[in-house]
């Protein structure tokens, strides 16, 4: 509507000047070189308006003859540019795809076509990942880092490659050089957080967390765990080097983070001890038992009711059972305070009622050892051994990500180094138990100052 509206005013404009024209009449007369020439007014406007028109004309057609040789190397270099950024796509499907004879083709051709190496120099790492040149793809990733633009891009490429290879160490120091320059790339922070925690960089791992958790890298209830974790190595090296007080501060800070995470219930309760502030430990383990009954919660209470005779140690184990009186370990926990009591009968009832919840090698060891110790029968012992062999099998410290074993819990796995990855579980395959001197340096430091 409004086009036509505007066409019509034009139309009028055009007409109320032709009327202006015609009602007002006239004559020019141009006297030049001994010619005379006269027209009316309106020829002489038209005349006018079309020497214009065709000077404009000239000026373009002229204007474009000049140009047309820039004109032409402008098309001729968008051209090339087209068809490089066709390659290099072509070259980003075929990495996709997985297909390295094409991606490594389309990235030598993008190479030709296009003046832009950080583009190229992506997609020929990537190519040559691709067909297994890992050295080649060091190349460029390297190549990159002398662009500001592609230096981010050639860090996490060599990242990559070096987390693949197993070089940790080289791994955090890119990782860390990486997040100077992307500081809150979420991924970046999750992989930095691994790989500290890995390389027991336990305050460096815990700050880096943190920042994850924020990132949104890590959830938030994952977080509180890994965080509870690093608390518990930070107690463990904070004993190590004769800091009591820091080892005490950090693991009740983990127990208090999760009040039901049994390494640190534990091991809260054994610094108690060693401090001398029984109550509180005995406390602490009676709370978590309700939550999580487990042999090393029965462990430290021991631990605790060390000074007490063994009758006294019965009565207070009871407590333990009235904090889960249906779990398999209250009944086991109590059954091995009444054996060291030598209270044959309250051993043998409490063991019966942990077979009928759970039977394992454990319960037959242990009523084999009752039958020894009371009665003297090695034939029932031996029964109850047979029994044994072909039970159920004991849960232990198991790692989720390499199924080894461990005697005690750990924030390192000492078969694979995986961080905060051993679960209280039955082993699902046949793999060797991890003798306490077999993990590395850290791992078995820790093992020892828990088992202490």
């Amino acid at each position: 509507m409004i086009r036509a509206l505007w066409f019509i005013l034009k139309l009028a404009a055009v007409i109320a000047a032709a009327v202006w024209l015609v009602e007002r009449p006239g004559m020019v007369s141009v006297h030049w070189l001994g010619y005379v020439v006269e027209m009316s007014f309106t020829v002489a406007l038209l005349l006018a308006l079309a020497a214009m028109g065709l000077a404009a004309f000239g000026y373009r057609f002229l204007r474009s003859v000049l140009r047309a040789p820039g004109s032409i190397r402008r098309y001729r270099r968008s051209r090339v540019r087209e068809a490089g950024y066709r390659a290099l796509t072509q070259g980003m499907v075929a990495v996709a795809a997985g297909d390295a004879v094409t991606a490594r083709k389309m990235a030598r051709k993008a190479d030709g076509l296009l003046n832009e190496p950080p583009l190229t120099m992506l997609l020929s790492a990537q190519a040559a990942q691709l067909q297994g040149d890992d050295r080649a793809a060091q190349q460029y990733f390297t190549a990159m880092l002398d662009r500001p633009e592609t230096a981010f891009l050639g860090l996490r490429g060599l990242l990559t490659h070096a987390i693949k290879i197993g070089d940790r160490v080289e791994a955090l120091e890119l990782a860390r050089k990486a997040r100077a320059l992307q500081p809150n790339t979420p991924w970046l922070l999750g992989t930095l957080y691994d790989l500290e925690a890995r390389a027991g960089d336990w305050a460096s791992a815990e700050g880096t967390l943190q920042q994850a958790i924020q990132a949104g890298a890590i959830p938030t209830e994952d977080g509180r765990r890994h965080r509870a974790v690093l608390l518990l190595e930070r107690s463990f090296e904070a004993e190590r080097r004769g800091r009591s007080d820091a080892a005490l501060a950090h693991a009740q800070s983990a127990h208090d983070l999760l009040p039901g995470f049994v390494p640190a219930a534990a091991r809260l309760a054994r610094l108690l001890v060693a401090a001398g502030r029984l109550k509180p430990a005995a406390k602490v383990v009676e709370r978590t038992w309700k939550q999580a009954p487990h042999p090393d919660l029965a462990e430290a209470y021991r631990e605790v009711l060390g000074s007490y005779d063994a009758l006294t140690r019965v009565k207070l184990f009871e407590k333990l059972l009235t904090q889960a009186p249906n779990h398999v370990e209250s009944h086991i926990a109590l059954a091995r305070a009444a054996l060291d009591a030598k209270l044959w009968g309250e051993a043998r009832d409490h063991l019966k009622r942990a077979l009928g919840i759970e039977p394992s090698h454990r319960l037959y060891r242990l009523l084999a050892e009752l039958e020894r110790n009371e009665r003297h029968d090695e034939t029932a012992a031996r029964d109850w051994l047979a029994k044994a062999a072909n039970a159920p099998a004991d849960p232990a410290w198991t790692c989720g990500s390499c199924n080894a074993v461990s005697h005690a819990w750990g924030g390192l796995c000492g078969h694979c180094g995986a961080f905060d990855s051993l679960e209280w579980k039955a082993p699902t395959l046949a793999v060797s138990l991890m003798e306490p001197g077999l993990p590395p340096a850290t791992a078995t430091a820790l093992v020892k100052s828990t088992a202490a």
